[in-house]
């Protein structure tokens, strides 16, 4: 599997597709012809922070103070003018509050003449964080656990963030006024939702309390009674003073990689951007359609390339390492076993898959005879989680480091047959 063709071909529409999804131009392009009458204060927080940043610094006439808020390891030194901490992700951690403090400093006497630049991109509802009066960090670190394991999707897991934050959901926002607030968003959340993309600290929240509530009913979480006396206090429904767009996401992610796989001879189909469902289970659709390209089924006769874009969850069921991509990946390793002609690769857009060093998982033909080769049972190893441990004896891992972009995740399988 290593240097097999297939691989190859998938290695080269990832770093390509990557590349072209890079928020430097995006920010470029949002800020063009803009003029600011006041001081400009940049506020960029989430994964793509930095990058982000020090795009705005490229363009922006001046800087009257800037804070980059990214994940650890994800800023790449200093740039002019900010304040640069890294934080915890994907839960909250001590350091995300200290970052928020520094960032309500930094807005604190504003004029209605400044503007606050707030740059946002996926991971920022873990890395900017104040928790609502009367919470505690560890409440929210417990909340934002639960939710991780339970299997809730994005849009469901930051409902419930906003209600318990005094900086999420719009309250950010508030709290910058009498400053103009504009928002420049990458966008990790299916369907493009603002007041979901980190939580939306400055846009108008179209969550209510009764949805997160319900949300606690649907997957019996068990919050303190402080939390659900919280969650019953509406968010902000109206920011008159910030405005927002958007300037990267998921569908543009599949485009890419669709003209990517055109280049290099298959024949793209992209199903959806919008796939939301468990990893193990996408996984298995994939491997699937794999089968049944390999065994000459409805498909098509042709090289193709089939990619979805959007994020899957994982139902935590085990204790050990790995993330959606990786385990998305592995599920469809069973389906392809022995077969030559298919590849299945799911990746990050941030190079980054749950709390590992991975961007995602990479199986084909090859992979079970590797792992029973190595005395690894897959059942037992996606029961406990541990995607990470048997992609790397099976040479699975897709290592990209952190990319500077995170707008959700591409999954995508590859045939090629004997010609």
């Amino acid at each position: 599997m290593m240097n097999s063709p297939l691989r190859q071909d998938a290695l080269h529409i990832i770093e390509q597709t990557l590349q072209k999804v890079l928020p430097e131009t995006a920010v470029h392009r949002a800020l063009e012809g803009r003029t600011f009458p006041g001081r400009i204060l940049v506020v960029s927080i989430g994964k793509a922070a930095w990058t982000m940043a020090k795009a705005a610094a490229e363009v922006l006439p001046r800087l009257d103070g800037g804070i980059v808020l990214t994940k650890y390891g994800h800023s790449q030194g200093p740039i002019p003018g900010f304040s640069i901490r890294e934080a915890g992700h994907p839960v909250t951690d001590e350091n995300s509050l200290l970052g928020a403090e520094e960032v309500l400093r930094l807005v604190e006497q504003t004029t209605p003449e400044d503007t606050v630049l707030l740059l946002l991109s996926g991971g920022g509802s873990a890395l900017f964080e104040k928790p609502a009066q009367g919470l505690t960090l560890a409440q929210l670190q417990d909340v934002s656990r639960q939710l991780l394991a339970c299997g809730a999707n994005i849009v469901e897991i930051n409902t419930i963030r906003k209600h318990l934050s005094a900086v999420k959901g719009g309250r950010f926002g508030a709290l910058c006024a009498p400053a103009s607030v504009f928002v420049i968003a990458l966008s990790d959340i299916l369907g493009d939702r603002l007041d979901s993309i980190a939580s939306g600290p400055a846009s108008p929240d179209q969550s209510t309390s009764e949805e997160a509530l319900a949300i606690v009913r649907k997957y019996g979480l068990v919050f303190p009674p402080a939390v659900m006396e919280q969650l019953k206090k509406e968010t902000p429904k109206t920011l008159p003073n910030a405005s927002a767009v958007i300037t990267g996401s998921v569908s543009q992610l599949c485009h890419f990689a669709a003209e990517e796989a055109q280049k290099l001879g298959y024949t793209p189909l992209v199903l959806t951007s919008q796939l939301d469902c468990e990893a193990r289970e996408a996984g298995r659709f994939f491997g699937a359609m794999a089968q049944s390209l390999e065994k000459g089924g409805s498909l098509s006769p042709r090289p193709t390339a089939i990619l979805c874009g959007g994020e899957t969850v994982v139902r935590l069921t085990g204790t050990g390492k790995g993330g959606r991509n990786q385990e998305l990946a592995l599920a469809a390793a069973p389906y392809m076993d022995g077969l030559p002609h298919v590849l299945v690769a799911a990746v990050g857009s941030d190079g980054t898959d749950g709390p590992t060093d991975a961007a995602g998982g990479i199986t084909d033909g090859s992979t079970m005879a590797k792992l029973r080769q190595a005395e690894i049972d897959l059942d037992e190893i996606l029961a406990d989680n541990n995607a990470y441990e048997a992609l790397k004896q099976a040479d699975g891992l897709i290592m990209t480091g952190p990319t500077g972009t995170n707008v959700n995740d591409l999954y995508f399988l590859l045939f090629r047959p004997k010609e």
